[in-house]
């Protein structure tokens, strides 16, 4: 038990760390009122995912070792829905109802094809 929740610290970690850098870019150069960095750190995470989920099934790895760091770890420390569901909270208070709209869908749309896409990749 120990060892797997290591392996999951380690993952998070490194996952909330890339996950800040890519918000610490987009904060200093981001010109628009448009959460890229959520919106990309929750794309990029759903293609890893599938990535990882389509190549673990293709080859019949029963390596939970690789689940925990990988995709519970630092899949889970990379992407937010939390962040993602405050911005929209924030678009809401201030009457940005269409682009809560467009975020929301493009969210939804774009992580799951990401997904698909990274589970396609290996079958």
């Amino acid at each position: 038990m120990i060892k797997n929740l290591l392996l999951v610290l380690l993952g998070g970690g490194l996952g909330s760390i890339a996950r800040y850098l890519l918000s610490y870019f987009f904060t200093k150069n981001n010109v628009t009122h448009f959460p890229w960095a959520t919106f990309i750190a929750n794309s990029i995470g759903c293609l890893l995912i599938g990535l990882l989920f389509g190549y673990i099934q293709k080859n019949n790895l029963q390596n939970e070792t690789l689940k925990l760091l990988l995709i519970t770890g630092f899949c889970g420390g990379f992407t937010t829905f939390s962040t993602f569901s405050l911005e929209n909270i924030q678009f809401i208070q201030n009457q940005n109802y269409n682009l809560a709209i467009i975020y929301t869908l493009a969210s939804l749309f774009v992580g799951f094809l990401a997904v698909i896409i990274g589970f396609k990749i290996f079958n």
